[in-house]
């Protein structure tokens, strides 16, 4: 393809991991594009379904180790768009969900390369509802707030308010949360949450190696470095934990998700 005329770059959710929650839609552009651009947390059995020809590209970010800066992974997309018709971008979850899809369209768009957005399902409703939790609930909450834990509490610049989200939101699902667990927990419990607040932390949600923890606000972070959890996981806090139905769970897919590093 020349520069005039570039192709298409689809912004494509992944979903939490079981292949079986990919939309038909996202299923097609796999099964047909010209070159492929995936995260870390995308299961094999998803990338398996590209064409031979399908040139491929890993731009994974993990935390502590090298990572793909995202003006690196924004010149690829727009590289590849000038050489092939159809580009897919695959995502973990949901593209513009803590997914850096907006930046993404944003850049393509000012260089005049066509871009469509695919939606996914995202982990934070998924992974709770394979776990039998519902992140709403008519008796236990009627607001849930998505909120990445990703961020250090103590850096200079403004982050999340934590106190304020105990305030004023019946739940919370938090995603890449486990790393600064303590903290958070600790700043909830500031804001006004009370100790023996419900919680959860879904880890692998709803593939292969998924577990489930249920412990008191207040005690989160330590039950998860005994039981030894790690990423990556879902955290939901708040009465909607207590509605727990398990029996209603999906079973996760014998399915592989890469662990992050």
């Amino acid at each position: 393809m020349s520069d005039a005329t570039p192709g298409t770059v689809y912004l494509v959710g992944a979903g939490p991991g079981d292949p079986e929650l990919l939309t038909l839609r996202a299923h097609r552009l796999l099964r047909q594009c010209d070159a492929l651009v995936h995260d870390a947390l995308v299961p094999g059995a998803l990338l398996d379904l590209v064409p031979d020809h399908c040139e491929r590209h890993f731009v994974g970010k993990r935390r502590g180790h090298h990572s793909v800066p995202q003006p690196s992974t924004n010149a690829v997309l727009a590289d590849l768009a000038r050489r092939h018709r159809t580009v897919v971008r695959l995502k973990g979850g949901d593209p513009f969900l803590f997914g850096r899809g907006g930046e993404e369209a944003a850049h393509l768009a000012a260089q005049g390369i066509p871009v469509e957005v695919v939606p996914g399902v995202t982990a934070g409703i998924a992974a709770p509802a394979y776990a039998g939790i519902p992140v709403t609930h008519r008796r236990a909450g009627s607001s849930v707030t998505f909120v990445t834990g990703h961020e250090e509490i103590d850096k200079a610049r403004p982050g999340v308010d934590w106190r304020g989200l105990a305030r004023s939101s019946d739940g919370l699902v938090i995603y890449m949360g486990l790393h600064n667990l303590a903290a958070i927990t600790a700043e909830l419990l500031a804001g006004g949450l009370a100790p023996d607040t419900p919680a959860a932390v879904i880890q692998q949600g709803t593939v292969r190696g998924q577990r489930t923890l249920l412990a008191p606000l207040a005690e989160l972070a330590d039950a998860v470095q005994r039981g030894g959890f790690g990423s990556p996981a879902i955290v939901v806090v708040g009465a909607v934990v207590d509605q727990r139905v398990a029996a209603c769970a999906p079973t996760p897919a014998d399915t592989e998700m890469p662990l992050p590093l």
